[in-house]
């Protein structure tokens, strides 16, 4: 063989035989690793997990450096996702289309309600969650969970959820091959979390198993109990989009100021064909130059499935479109500008700073940093919306230069496509 291709022959091999070594040190554990699953294994014995179980689902270790479901948690887009993208994302006329087809396919098997929740709104979270069952996540929910526990992020509640994941495997409702989940451990049609699974999931059909993956009747049913058992008020609807007048008072916007319909109406909040008697809050998730709800106890429900202002949104605004063929499939919003997580981050440290409240500098536009940032609107003599537009950057950099709060004239951030 000519020296030439003896060279080229022997790098190629150091070439594959580093990339098998990274391969294995990759995937070996470090001893504190070790000892920690130990330890794990203990501690879930002694709360009442078989060993067979316990067996079966560490029957590899799960290590990985820089594993892939660790990335996912520390994944953070440079932009926040407004409301008008996050819609637009979840909300498409392909998964109306869905959604609607569903609904009247299901409901000759279930009704028009299930434990008291209407079947639009479980079709609505069964399409944002799973887009109909198409995508349940991918992962092993016992490997993610295990991994999540060992992280130093949040360790005591993926622990707690750990636990519930091999509880479910120990009663038998699942085998371990297909205990899918998402990255986080969410599984199923609707992404139960474990404990959430041991709490209110049921089985529908009455085969002796909860099998909220593959069974959609344990799926569905699961899903309403829920609901219901969250207090879904079958007579109310989540909320309506509303106009607002020119000289609202936006101080008095947000989940936690809550009126009847009709006191909302006295002070002149235009709301039609709901009953006066409703108790409601008014939002505004893009501020006043974007859409207004007004949302009621449902949507606090729809919230306690997830914490999300948006989400609650997207799952009310689909309900509405899949219930209704005449609403449009399409969701018209605003296109605010690309708001950057920097550009919290800043607002946040000006609030901290300054004493006006006590709050994380995370880059998260929170319930309560938009309560905080009202306060600072209203020192600088702004719309008090809580939401973080150019204006008020404008003036918290006018601050720092010049000292004082008065506005001044708006600039223009990067707008979203």
């Amino acid at each position: 063989m000519p020296w030439s291709r003896i060279k080229i022959f022997t790098a190629m091999l150091a070439v594959c035989l580093n990339a098998g070594w990274s391969a294995i040190a990759d995937t070996t554990p470090p001893q504190e690793y070790l000892k920690w699953l130990e330890t794990l294994k203990k501690e879930m014995a002694e709360r009442g997990i078989s060993q067979a179980t316990l067996d079966e689902a560490f029957f590899r270790n799960y290590y990985q450096a820089n594993h892939k479901v660790i990335k996912q948690d520390r994944n953070q887009s440079e932009f926040v996702l407004t409301t008008s993208a996050y819609l637009k994302r979840l909300i498409t006329p392909q998964r109306v289309k869905q959604g609607r087809e569903a609904y009247k396919k299901l409901k000759k098997r279930y009704g028009e309600n299930i434990f008291g929740v209407p079947l639009p709104y479980l079709i609505a979270f069964w399409g944002v969650e799973t887009n109909f069952g198409s995508n349940k996540g991918g992962y092993s929910a016992i490997e993610s969970l295990t991994i999540l526990s060992y992280d130093k992020r949040r360790p005591k509640f993926f622990r707690e959820e750990l636990y519930h994941a091999l509880k479910i495997l120990d009663n038998k409702h699942i085998a371990l091959r297909e205990m899918e989940s998402s990255w986080a451990g969410a599984m199923g049609h609707f992404q139960f979390m474990p404990s959430t699974f041991s709490a209110y999931a049921i089985d529908g059909d009455n085969d002796g198993k909860i099998d909220i993956w593959n069974n959609f009747n344990d799926a569905i049913a699961s899903a309403a109990n829920y609901l219901a058992k969250m207090g879904w008020k079958h007579e109310e609807p989540w909320g309506i989009p509303i106009n607002l007048d020119w000289n609202f008072n936006y101080e008095k916007s947000g989940r936690h100021y809550i009126k009847t319909v009709a006191k909302w109406q006295k002070k002149g909040v235009e709301v039609t064909n709901v009953d006066k008697h409703l108790r409601g809050a008014i939002i505004v998730p893009e501020g006043h130059r974007g859409q207004a709800y007004l949302v009621f106890d449902n949507f606090r429900t729809i919230m306690q499935w997830n914490k999300s202002e948006n989400y609650a949104l997207a799952v009310g605004l689909l309900a509405d479109r899949i219930k209704n063929p005449q609403l449009s499939a399409e969701i018209t919003v605003g296109t605010p500008y690309r708001l950057q997580r920097k550009d919290v981050k800043e607002v946040q440290k000006f609030i901290k700073q300054h004493k006006i409240a006590d709050i994380h500098v995370d880059g998260n536009l929170g319930s309560k940093t938009r309560e905080a940032v009202k306060k600072l609107q209203i020192k600088f003599k702004l719309p008090p919306d809580g939401y973080i537009d150019d204006r008020l950057l404008n003036n918290i950099k006018s601050f720092s230069e010049r000292g004082y709060y008065p506005p001044l004239p708006s600039r223009k951030l990067h707008r979203g496509k």
